[in-house]
């Protein structure tokens, strides 16, 4: 939480809390009842003590001063404080001072001075510089947990601050400031880091991630992983507490932008404790009962088309236990999901819908109101909505054929051939907002559409029978759309998601063969790196050897490369450099051994997945994991002494990194993991991408 500088003297800024607060609540609409606010008018530092401060604010900040000394002198000067805490915390100056005091003092005077301002915790939150002290306070709090220190003192601190936050928690929760202090209170409580953007930031950066199957929800609650066991009564108490309070000016806090925020937190937090949920949810969504009554239906519908409800509702969505979510499903989104899937805000609370359905049965539901509405859903730039829903069918693995079936109808028109539908899907917005469809044509240098992308990777972890079309159409690009779409971050996972695929070999080779001439040129770039890499992982030799000779050409850029030395240490580029007839034994032995092996000791299954390109996407799971343990086991053979051509075997990359920014109308990054084939022994690598959405 950054802080701004003032050019204001220290004491005379007004205690904006109030009036940040009544700014919210102006800005919000369905405003029935009003929220009681306290006033608070800063007082002024007298000047013994402002001098006091400034005079320890030179001796800690400006001099060099040994860890002992200086935890002794922040103890003194935070007894200074005592009756005093509420001025100095809010004045612009001495808050900066006070600051450093909290962080350098010991814990028993750090508990001492916020259990001696506790009662004014939240008036000192409310204000533009007490804040950043409380969250000091609170980040040392943290601290000191992670360290095992006193845990009890801890936790009577930490009581005392619930109990004043209690009394009046609505002007904290819809007050910029203390609403960002107070769900910093709420992870403490956790246990979880006070910074975690998944808890702070209006949309989780996982979110598309998690919604196309990229990662795992945190509904049951391991996805907030602590850095000390936490206080689950106090936080469960403290949200109890602030929603009791708070019931009567639920109206407001669904809409309000920091209110919402708050609750947002709250219930991420909560993940997994059903109980709690059970009882909280209902009063969120503002139902008199623990049913949601047609009145409550009605409202609901409406306030989903407000941002900050939007987003209310999403994480509700994702931490509901089954029963409440099923009742959502029934009763409040049933016969209005295409409607609400063509809102601006509306969107989004439908994807997360979508996202974490439970059943085939919320699918199906799903996909009668939204299965024949694709073409509808991409004409309005709603694309998200399409990529959840294909997402959740292939999760629960359901309608996954008629979902392949509704893209391709989606984007080709009747009677065209398959080989348009991927050029058509990374260009969705272009295609579609194209007056002339039927002479649209592939726009060289065009950026590729960041959903669009993200569909064609989720398509191509589907069983092979329900792909054939989009297989056909990848194989169909031609040489410069195929390095137009290599050199786009989006694009460049595309095609790995395909080379990744349950494609056959030949299929993929098919592809490989258009990048010759030009691997030299795609390993120097970040994305491209990663598809020679996927290139050489499912090549035959002969191919592997075009690969090694082109990057032996760009040998010297590509070691100045963050990539390239993983890519010639794993290639063996020297030794095709020095040697490549014993290069190219070595590979062809590696192949050997590896066919062997799989021959003799792999299933069925497994016989299959190698000879079909190494595919890791069998199903079921377990199937995966068999692989997994079969390419341990082949690992082992092939270093044993009756081995000797793998002696010179690449190192073990520990991973590479990428990124991309890519942009849509809300952010959203997410972190993609890629399992190398079985050619490339026990080595894993993990990759690290970011996305926007």
């Amino acid at each position: 939480m950054g802080r701004k500088s003032m050019k204001k003297n220290k004491g005379s800024e007004s205690g904006g809390a109030n009036s940040e607060t009544h700014k919210s609540k102006q800005n919000s609409n369905n405003q029935e009842p009003s929220v009681p606010h306290t006033s608070f008018l800063r007082q002024q530092v007298d000047p013994e003590t402002a001098k006091y401060f400034s005079e320890i604010s030179n001796v800690i900040e400006g001099t060099e001063v040994d860890m002992e000394e200086r935890v002794s002198i922040c103890g003194n000067a935070l007894e200074e404080t005592r009756g005093k805490e509420v001025e100095l915390a809010t004045d612009y100056i001495i808050s900066h001072t006070l600051q450093t005091l909290l962080q350098g003092c010991d814990l028993d005077h750090l508990c001492t001075f916020l259990q001696n301002c506790s009662k004014d915790f939240p008036q000192i939150s409310m204000d533009r510089s007490g804040s950043h002290v409380a969250e000091t306070a609170l980040g040392s709090l943290a601290s000191h947990l992670q360290e095992n220190e006193n845990q009890s003192l801890i936790e009577v601190t930490m009581n005392d601050i619930c109990q004043a936050i209690v009394v009046n928690p609505v002007d904290v929760m819809t007050n910029c400031h203390g609403s960002h202090v107070l769900r910093s209170l709420l992870c403490l409580c956790k246990g979880v880091p006070l910074d975690s953007s998944d808890i702070h930031s209006k949309k989780s950066s996982s979110a598309l991630a998690q919604r196309l199957n990229f990662k795992s929800s945190r509904s049951d609650g391991s996805g907030s992983h602590g850095l000390h066991p936490g206080f689950p009564d106090m936080l469960k108490f403290l949200v109890s507490e602030i929603l009791k309070a708070a019931k009567k000016d639920i109206e407001i806090l669904q809409v309000d932008q920091y209110g919402s925020l708050v609750l947002q937190t709250a219930l991420k937090l909560l993940a997994g404790y059903e109980q709690e949920l059970m009882h909280a949810i209902p009063v969120i969504l503002g139902c008199k009962g623990s049913h949601i009554d047609s009145n409550v239906v009605k409202r609901l519908l409406s306030l989903m088309k407000e941002t900050a409800f939007s987003h209310l509702m999403e994480v509700i969505l994702e931490v509901a236990p089954e029963t409440l979510y099923d009742e959502l499903i029934t009763t409040v989104f049933r016969n209005s999901l295409f409607g609400m899937s063509s809102h601006h805000c509306g969107n989004f609370v439908i994807q997360a819908l979508i996202s974490h359905a439970r059943s085939e049965d919320h699918v199906e539901l799903i996909w009668k109101e939204l299965g024949t509405k694709f073409k509808d859903l991409f004409g309005m730039g709603k694309s998200g909505v399409v990529a959840s829903l294909l997402a959740a069918c292939h999760r629960l693995n359901t309608y996954e054929h008629q979902c392949c079936q509704a893209l391709i109808g989606a984007v080709c028109m009747e009677n065209e051939p398959p080989r348009c539908i991927v050029p058509r899907i990374l260009f969705l917005d272009n295609y579609f907002y194209c007056k002339d469809k039927s002479n649209w044509d592939w726009p060289s240098g065009a950026r590729m559409h960041t959903i669009g992308t993200l569909i064609l990777q989720s398509v191509f972890r589907l069983p092979t029978d329900f792909i054939h079309a989009f297989i056909s159409s990848m194989t169909s690009l031609e040489e410069n759309q195929l390095l137009d779409t290599t050199k786009d971050s989006g694009g460049a996972r595309v095609i790995e998601a395909f080379l990744n695929s349950e494609a056959s070999g030949k299929q993929k080779r098919k592809l490989i063969v258009k990048f010759k001439g030009h691997f030299g040129e795609l390993s120097v770039l970040q994305s491209g790196s990663f598809t020679v890499d996927k290139c050489f992982d499912v090549s035959s030799v002969a191919l592997r050897e075009t690969i090694v000779s082109e990057l032996l050409a760009v040998q010297a850029e590509l070691s100045k490369t963050k990539q390239g030395p993983h890519l010639l240490r794993k290639f063996d580029v020297d030794g095709y450099a020095k040697r490549p007839d014993q290069w190219k034994s070595r590979q062809t032995s590696r192949d050997y051994a590896y066919n062997d092996f799989i021959s003799t000791f792999g299933s069925n299954t497994t016989k299959s997945s190698y000879n079909d390109a190494n595919s890791t996407h069998n199903r079921p799971k377990s199937q995966q994991e068999k692989l997994k343990d079969m390419r341990k086991e082949i690992g082992a053979h092939l270093t044993t002494p009756h081995t000797p051509f793998l002696a010179n075997k690449p190192s073990k990359s520990s991973g590479q990194k990428r990124h991309s920014n890519e942009n849509d109308s809300r952010p959203g990054k997410f972190t993609k993991h890629t399992t190398e084939d079985v050619a490339k022994s026990k080595q894993k690598s993990h990759r690290k991408r970011k996305h926007d959405v």
